[in-house]
């Protein structure tokens, strides 16, 4: 129970919703997330680390370049009893 609260709880700030979204379809580097948050680097940033520490995205670095991912599957079945059809990249 306390695994869904924080789940939920994570995906209640529309920054951090917008970012797990985006990244349904797939890893995606840092410059690709903030045009499509229209948030600043730096709140971006703060965001996808609380959405790592908690475990809900994975990231590596590539170069200069860090790349994040779902890593909590769970997401997909939330977001996708919200919006059927369209989330089901597991």
């Amino acid at each position: 129970m306390e695994k869904n609260l924080a789940l939920f709880k994570a995906l209640s700030d529309n920054t951090r919703l917008g970012i797990v979204t985006l990244l349904l379809a797939g890893e995606k580097c840092v410059c690709e997330i903030v045009p499509h948050a229209k948030r600043t680097q730096s709140t971006v940033s703060i965001q996808l680390g609380k959405l790592e520490k908690w475990g809900i995205l994975a990231s590596r670095s590539q170069g200069k370049w860090r790349y994040y991912k779902i890593r909590d599957k769970r997401v997909y079945d939330v977001l996708g009893a919200l919006t059927p059809g369209k989330h089901n990249g597991k």
